[in-house]
């Protein structure tokens, strides 16, 4: 308790500590010297739990006892008085009191550091004892001595009828106690908690305009999927109707992210405004807080930045209006260090978009190993409530937040209260116009095909997401000019949705049996592509592996597993043998093994490529923040 004093205090706070029930006012009035207080203050606390699971006289000589005037302090009292001497946690008086203390306190924040005991009145075999979460049930003697600490009218003869299961007590709607309860909970607000299903506010969505610069692509400019994201962001900020809804929340790396471009404007939201001389106040896009702030930035600190990611995404039912919370972070740095906060949140039912930036084992070079994430997309499928997605491209992100939008508020959707999590990368790239016919449904749902084989030849199907699209396509390029092979690509903008889609129709013919057997979307989409599937992306095998069981024919997965590889991005990913130089080896080792292809052309194109070399990977390119 000293400690955590000494921490809220350090930070400026008023603390209130309720330490010990007015009944021991009269024993420390009795002792000027301060003996009582010696003792109090040297017993480990230890020391305090053991007491409370003993007897009066157990504590009348191992606490009392320890000095001569002490012990002399309770020589008049009984065994059972000492034994009634509370805490001051379970004096409501002294509670009372603090409470009141603390409503009138003004100037700075107030906590009440508040000392009780574990069980408290459940009787000798629960309280202050170290007894399993899992003791559900009290013993007849236990359950008669709460009734009487709590001075319950329930009589022996009702708990001895069934022990393990007491009668309920109400006061009745006319009590004193009942009425003082409603009235107390009227004036709160109402019952907590209390959940709102419809939102009261409608929420007008984006127009079409607003997601204009996703489908444009980059033109000759390069720009990595991060900078894709920020720059739909900021005119998704701009429309009229819906901008004002955003939240944008970034602990940290605002300038890596290319978000600096929304302080001038936008804004960090700082209640008392900026009092401070900014030092970039002399760049165009300088540091501006501002009471009336869009953006929130919590400092470095991630768990702040969940807790505000779960108020504004709460909003639609705590406060009746939505907000719509945009959390950006190093991808390493969500699920990783926050995920059980993202299960309180999901449990809350939060909506918004996380947005893990600089993704990838392989993309995010040169600031060490710790932030090289390969594996988010699976901490992000174990939990329910979060959509996972790894767009290659701009107007993929589009799309996907689109659709993110529209099942949160559109109304059409029976589960709107849902995360998305999208994965983007630094890796600078250009960035594609939305191809025409693009299929919309695939991309939403999980996969859809990119490219074409452009050569007759023997069959493969490439399957990529995020940052290796590119790696696929170049892969797709090389199989058809040195090996005349004949690779489709195919962009797997989700492997957790289709994974989690073909679960459902497991489940779904488990239910039903006699309904038949639902075709899992990938399944379909695969029925007629005829060859091995190749799988890559920048990270580990065991995301691409979660749909192999609806993969039909043989699947192949190449995957960044291990810790991270200290080197270029080409170097890193040949290391890894996920680049396009592996993913066309591959191809020809899984042709040759259906003998469409000599065996020996596996071992040419291997030395060829030094595949063991990482200093001979050339897929991917440097530079990039966003």
């Amino acid at each position: 308790m000293q400690e955590l004093e000494a921490f809220f205090r350090g930070a400026g706070w008023n603390v209130i500590k309720v330490v010990w029930g007015r009944e021991w006012d009269e024993l420390l009035d009795k002792d000027p010297a301060g003996a009582l207080v010696d003792v109090m203050n040297q017993t480990p606390d230890g020391d305090y739990q053991t007491y409370k699971a003993e007897s009066g006289a157990f504590i009348r000589e191992h606490f009392f006892g320890q000095r001569p005037e002490t012990k002399e302090l309770v020589a008049d009292l009984t065994d059972d008085q000492i034994w009634q001497l509370k805490r001051g946690g379970h004096d409501y008086h002294k509670v009372y009191a603090a409470y009141k203390a603390a409503s009138e306190f003004k100037g700075k924040p107030t906590v009440i550091l508040a000392k009780t005991v574990k069980g408290y009145g459940l009787g000798p075999h629960f309280e202050a004892r170290n007894a399993t979460h899992q003791m559900k049930k009290l013993t007849l003697e236990d359950l008669k001595g709460f009734r009487d600490h709590l001075r319950i009218p329930i009589s022996d003869e009702q708990l001895e009828a069934d022990p393990y299961l007491p009668p309920y007590y109400h006061p009745g709607v006319d009590s004193e106690e009942y009425k003082y309860l409603m009235q107390r909970r009227a004036e709160l607000g109402g019952a907590v908690p209390s959940r709102r299903s419809e939102t009261p506010a409608p929420v007008t969505l984006p127009t079409e305009k607003s997601y204009a610069i996703a489908k444009r692509g980059s033109g000759k400019q390069q720009a990595a999927t991060t900078m894709a994201f920020v720059r739909l962001l900021k005119d998704l900020m701009r429309d009229k109707d819906f901008g004002h809804r955003i939240v944008p929340i970034v602990p940290d790396e605002s300038r890596t992210f290319g978000m600096d471009s929304f302080f001038p404007t936008a804004k960090i939201y700082n209640p008392a405004g900026q009092n401070y001389l900014s030092v970039d106040r002399d760049l165009v896009l300088a540091y501006k807080e501002s009471p009336a702030g869009q953006l929130i930035h919590p400092g470095i600190n991630e768990a702040g930045a969940v807790a505000a990611f779960t108020a504004a995404g709460t909003s639609y039912s705590t406060h009746g209006e939505a907000l719509i919370p945009i959390y950006v972070f190093y991808s390493m740095f969500g699920f990783q260090r926050t995920g059980d906060q993202f299960w309180a949140a999901a449990d809350q039912m939060t909506r918004g978009f996380i947005i893990g930036a600089t993704a990838g084992r392989t993309t995010l070079t040169g600031e060490g190993l710790q932030h090289a994430d390969g594996h988010s997309p699976l901490l992000a499928a174990t939990n329910p409530a979060v959509i996972t997605y790894d767009p290659a491209y701009g107007y993929e992100i589009g799309h996907i937040m689109r659709s993110g939008l529209e099942r949160m508020y559109g109304g059409g959707h029976p589960d709107p209260n849902v995360m998305y999590y999208l994965t983007v990368y630094n890796e600078p790239i250009t960035q594609p116009a939305e191809p025409e016919n693009l299929d919309v449904e695939g991309l939403i749902k999980g996969i859809y095909l990119l490219k074409e084989a452009a050569v007759d030849g023997p069959r493969a199907q490439l399957l990529a997401s995020g940052v290796a699209v590119p790696w696929a396509l170049e892969a797709q390029a090389i199989l058809a000019s040195e090996w005349g092979v004949s690779a489709d690509v195919w962009s797997v903008t989700s492997w957790n949705e289709l994974a989690r889609d073909g679960q459902a129709a497991d489940e779904a013919y488990l239910g039903d049996p006699a309904g038949g057997r639902v075709t899992p979307f990938v399944t379909g989409k695969l029925s007629q592509a005829t060859g091995p599937v190749i799988a890559t992306s920048d990270y580990m095998r065991a995301v691409p592996e979660q749909i192999r069981p609806y993969v039909p024919g043989e699947f192949y997965t190449l995957g960044a597993d291990g810790f991270g590889f200290s080197d270029t991005r080409a170097a890193a990913r040949r290391f890894f043998k996920i680049d396009a130089h592996t993913v066309v080896v591959q191809a020809l080792a899984a042709l040759a093994e259906r003998g469409e292809i000599d065996q020996a052309k596996v071992a040419q194109a291997h030395a060829a490529y030094r595949l063991n070399d990482p200093t001979a990977g050339t897929s991917g390119n440097a530079g990039g923040d966003a």
